[in-house]
C-alpha cells in the first residue's frame, strides 16, 4: 500500500514527524520533489535531528530510504547528512538514489545567491540551495542526471556545452568568476564514485515491493500554497508539492496511493515572502514563535524565524482539496495552551466581500482575515493519549477546525516526541 505525507499550507507544518511516526509500520520511505532546501525536525530516542535529503523514515532500521526521480539531488549534502545521522549513533541507513534523478550542481547554488542579490529587495526569498535554477535546467534539458555520470563521452561533450551557456550570463548579467569545464568534469568524477553504492532504477524497485504489498510512505516538502501551480506563484518552490506529483516523483502509477495524510498545523507559519493573509506581529508573534514548534518556529535549513498568524481555514480547506486528502494530521496543538482566547481565520475580505475560497494570489494580496475567537483551555495538554481526555476546549478547537476545513482530523499531534499522539475515529 502506498501512503503520501504532504503538507496542507507553506511548508513547516509538522511533515517530519508524522512521517517518522508513519515510517514505524513502513517498509519504504520515498522523498519524491524539492531537494536540500528545506528541512523536516525528527524528536525521537536518537536525539533531535533536522532532515534536509534524507527521508524522514531514516531512524528506522526496517526501513528502505529512497531518493526519487523528482529529487534535486545534492550530493555532498546527502553524503554529510548520512555521516551525521550516522556519527550520533544511528545505524547506517539502507539508501536507494533513482538514476533518473538529476543533481544540484555548484554553479546552480552560485546562480541562486547571485540573482537574489541582483533582485535586491525584489527577491523571492530563496534559500539560495541552488533549487530555482537546478528546476529551471531540468526543464530546459540542460541538467545532469545521475545516469549521465557513468558515460564518459556524454559527460566530456556535455561540460563543455554547458559552461559555454552559463558562462555568458556569469560573464554579461552577473560578472562573476567564469565556469571551467575540467573542473566541472572533475567535480561530476567526484560525485560519480560518492554516488555509485546507491544507484537503482528506482521505478521498477517500487514496482516489485508494490507487487509484494509492501507499504511505501510517500514524503514531500513544503506544502500546497507553494506549488508551483496551485500556490501563492511566483512566491512559491520549483517542484509540485502536491501528493498526485508523488507518483511522478518516485515513478509508480497514480492509483496505487491510497491514502493521503495531509498535515496542518494548529496555527500558522511560514518562512520566505510571500501573502499570508492571517499573519500576526509584534510581541503577539514573538510569543507564538517562541512557544510553537519544538524549541520555537525557526526554520530547520535557514534558522530563519518563521512569520506566525492564526490558523487559516480558508487556505487550509483549500491545501486539503488540492492534495486529494484522506486524513488531516493536525500538530502542535499543544503550543496553543496559553491563551486565554484563539483567533481562527474562517474567510477573506477583498473588496468589501468575504470569501472562504482561495483566491489567486492578486487577490491574495488584497485580503484581510475575518477572524473568530474560540476559547482557549488554558492548560498543558502533553501525555494525553486519548481524545476524550482532551479539555473540553480543545475538543472544541479541533472540530470547529475540522468542520471548517471538511476534511477528518484522525491524528492529533500534542508534542514534539514520536508518542504524543492522539488518534481520531473518522
Amino acid at each position: 500500500m502506498v501512503k503520501a505525507v504532504v503538507g496542507a499550507n507553506w511548508g513547516d507544518e509538522g511533515k517530519g514527524k508524522i512521517t517518522d511516526m508513519l515510517a514505524k509500520e513502513a517498509d519504504i520511505i520515498v522523498r519524491f520533489q524539492g531537494g536540500a532546501n528545506a528541512g523536516h525536525t525528527i524528536v525521537n530516542d536518537y536525539g533531535k535531528f533536522a532532515l534536509h535529503t534524507l527521508p524522514s523514515g531514516v531512524f528506522y532500521g526496517h526501513t528502505t530510504s529512497v531518493i526519487g526521480n523528482g529529487v534535486a539531488l545534492n550530493i555532498p549534502v546527502l553524503m554529510k547528512e548520512i555521516q551525521s545521522i550516522v556519527e550520533r549513533g544511528v545505524p547506517k541507513p539502507k539508501i536507494l538514489v533513482s538514476d533518473r534523478a538529476q543533481m544540484v550542481m555548484p554553479y546552480h547554488i552560485l546562480f541562486d545567491q547571485y540573482e537574489e542579490e541582483r533582485l535586491g529587495g525584489k527577491s523571492f526569498g530563496s534559500t539560495k540551495s541552488g533549487i530555482a535554477p537546478f528546476y529551471s535546467d531540468k526543464y530546459a534539458k540542460i541538467g545532469f542526471q545521475v545516469s549521465e555520470l557513468f558515460d564518459e563521452e556524454l559527460l566530456k561533450e556535455k561540460v563543455v556545452r554547458i559552461a559555454e551557456t552559463k558562462n555568458v550570463l556569469l560573464e554579461h548579467l552577473y560578472h562573476k568568476p567564469l565556469i571551467n569545464p575540467n573542473e566541472l568534469l572533475e567535480t561530476l568524477h567526484e560525485y560519480r564514485d560518492t554516488i555509485a553504492p546507491y544507484v537503482c532504477d528506482v521505478s521498477s524497485y517500487l514496482d516489485q515491493a508494490i507487487k509484494e504489498g509492501k507499504t511505501i510512505l510517500l514524503e514531500g516538502q513544503l506544502g500546497t500554497l507553494k506549488d508551483p501551480d496551485h500556490g501563492i506563484y511566483p512566491m512559491v518552490t520549483s517542484s509540485s508539492t502536491l501528493a498526485a506529483y508523488g507518483a511522478i516523483g518516485a515513478g509508480i502509477p497514480p492509483y496505487e496511493i491510497k491514502q493521503i495524510v495531509t498535515v496542518c498545523k494548529a496555527y500558522s507559519s511560514a518562512v520566505g515572502a510571500g501573502a499570508f493573509v492571517s499573519e500576526i506581529f509584534g510581541d503577539e508573534a514573538d510569543e507564538l514563535r517562541r512557544r510553537g514548534g519544538d524549541g520555537g518556529e525557526f526554520g530547520a535549513t535557514t534558522g530563519r524565524p518563521r512569520r506566525m498568524g492564526w490558523f487559516d481555514c480558508v487556505a487550509s480547506k483549500y491545501g486539503c482539496r488540492l492534495q486529494g486528502t484522506t486524513d488531516v494530521a493536525f500538530t502542535v496543538l499543544d503550543v496553543l495552551g496559553y491563551l486565554d482566547e484563539i483567533p481562527v481565520c474562517v474567510g477573506y475580505e477583498i473588496d468589501g466581500e468575504v470569501t472562504t475560497d482561495f483566491p489567486t494570489t492578486a487577490k491574495l494580496e488584497k485580503a484581510k482575515p475575518v477572524l473568530k475567537n474560540l476559547p482557549g483551555w488554558k492548560c498543558d495538554i502533553r501525555g494525553i493519549r486519548k481524545y476524550e481526555d482532551l479539555p473540553e476546549n480543545c475538543r472544541k478547537y479541533v472540530e470547529f477546525i475540522e468542520e471548517q476545513i471538511g476534511y477528518p482530523i484522525t491524528m492529533v499531534s500534542n508534542g514534539p516526541g514520536r508518542d504524543d499522539i492522539i488518534y481520531r475515529t473518522k
